[in-house]
């Protein structure tokens, strides 16, 4: 009976460490663990590519809420795209967005931005006056302070979108949710994640509600800060 016992406890062992391997949380100033996915252009990409280089790794909401893209995550991402241009040149930096559905979905969100930034914009300025309809525009004025446009099949995509389709990377991290910011799709927390040149996680922003992401500018700081 003692031997059958201590069979079991050893498998449920392994187990139990099989487990803590696979989902290893993301700890400051220690080595954020490899990863390798697809990305939406047909490419496979490992974050140990990019040894010797800091990294930026963005995990966008994706949907707000059944079929209805989440237009701060569009916002973003475009304001992502300031980024890249203002840090080029002067730190050795790479972005990474990790797409928590499939490929085609991420030409969808992609095909997406001209309309979602359309919707933005008509989010300042509603067409009636309605209670409802100020409290939104002031929202919207207040947070989306650039006006973006994009040309649908023209939208750039200077960095890898990684498309993490079975939410590996994203559950690993305690990101994906069935449920968050009052609404039932699948979805990410947004979140921010800075790691130095050794692969070493200096930074990390989990958002704490939906319109919760830093800005280009507090990002900047953190950069200059840290790396």
């Amino acid at each position: 009976m003692f031997r059958l016992n201590n069979s079991i406890l050893t498998v449920l062992f392994f187990i139990a460490s099989f487990a803590f391997a696979q989902i290893q949380p993301a700890m400051l100033d220690r080595p954020m663990t490899n990863f390798t996915m697809p990305t939406y252009d047909g490419k496979t990409v490992s974050l140990s590519d990019f040894k010797g280089k800091n990294v930026l790794i963005v995990f966008p909401r994706g949907y707000a809420a059944e079929n209805r893209w989440c237009s701060i995550c569009n916002y973003q991402y475009a304001q992502m795209l300031d980024l890249d241009k203002k840090i080029k040149g002067k730190t050795d930096l790479q972005i990474l967005y990790v797409f928590p559905y499939s490929e085609e979905k991420a030409h969808e969100w992609i095909d997406a931005f001209p309309d979602q930034m359309a919707l933005i914009e008509s989010m300042k300025n509603p067409k009636d006056d309605s209670e409802q309809s100020m409290r939104r525009a002031a929202f919207a004025k207040n947070y989306f302070t650039e006006k973006y446009e994009f040309t649908k099949g023209d939208v750039p995509t200077p960095f890898p979108i990684l498309i993490d389709s079975a939410r590996t990377v994203s559950k690993s991290l305690g990101l994906f949710m069935a449920e968050w910011g009052g609404s039932k799709v699948d979805q990410n927390i947004p979140a921010v994640f800075l790691l130095d040149k050794n692969g070493v996680l200096k930074f990390k922003y989990v958002g704490q509600s939906t319109a919760d992401r830093p800005g280009v500018d507090y990002l900047l700081k953190v950069i200059e800060k840290l790396l």
